[in-house]
């Protein structure tokens, strides 16, 4: 795929003060790499924007800083405004258009899954486990998205596995080949997800029940015969052992 440009400017304000570049409509970033020494650099916001809803993180970016200097770069790292979403802080990875680099690539389900007889249905939908994989390729190989036909979905237990996932020449996915990236499943309809909440019911009010009458068995219990109840504690319900009274000589 063909390279984005964006212009950048060489930085010089650093830490808080940056608060005032953004203020004037630029995003403060830096490039590195393996071979690279940090740059400050910084650039316009809607530009920006622009490349990044057209680049994401698999695309070439050709970062034009200053009036002649051209860096092969990707976008690495992106910091954004948690209230407002805007980004803060960018981070551009410089790259060697012959060494390979890896990336995540996002993976897009093709065809409507609603035309899936089990899914018009009702009683199957489609569940996808892996929404991105890292791939490993040369920058200029990097592919923007890979594509998943859910139409070949037809039963309940069907899936797809990364080993299936049709990549260019060149292209390496660092995945588990075995790993399901989409399946079929079953639907939990509304009627069974009232049975379950049913029986979740029944399990807890089994197991409080079962609590109360372990704890109730407990407080009747009574010492095995021969027992001796110590002195303070009381008797749990066992006769008290017969004692026998000594004549006494008492004057008539």
């Amino acid at each position: 795929m063909q390279a984005i440009p964006l212009k950048a400017q060489e930085r010089t304000v650093l830490g808080k003060a940056v608060k005032n570049l953004r203020k004037a409509g630029l995003i403060p970033g830096h490039v590195y790499g393996n071979k690279t020494e940090t740059e400050h650099v910084s650039v316009n916001a809607r530009d920006f924007l622009k490349v990044l809803d057209n680049a994401g993180e698999t695309t070439l970016v050709d970062l034009k800083i200053g009036e002649e200097r051209v860096k092969h770069v990707l976008i690495r790292g992106v910091q954004t405004d948690a209230v407002k979403g805007l980004p803060l802080h960018i981070d551009f990875y410089e790259v060697n258009l012959k060494e390979k680099v890896t990336v995540p690539v996002p993976i897009i389900l093709q065809g409507v899954v609603e035309e899936i007889e089990l899914v018009k249905t009702g009683e199957a939908v489609v569940i996808q486990s892996l929404s991105e994989v890292q791939v490993e390729a040369l920058p200029t190989e990097i592919p923007e998205n890979l594509i998943v036909n859910v139409l070949s979905l037809r039963v309940i237990g069907d899936a797809i596995h990364v080993s299936e996932l049709q990549v260019p020449e060149g292209v390496t996915i660092l995945a588990e080949p075995e790993e399901v990236v989409v399946k079929l499943d079953t639907a939990i309809t509304e009627e069974m997800k009232r049975l379950m909440e049913e029986q979740a019911a029944e399990a807890a009010a089994a197991q409080e029940a079962a609590v109360t009458e372990e704890g109730a068995t407990a407080e009747g219990e009574v010492p095995a015969e021969g027992e001796v109840v110590k002195e303070g504690e009381e008797s749990t319900g066992s006769t008290p052992p017969e004692v026998k009274e000594e004549p006494t000589n008492e004057p008539q």
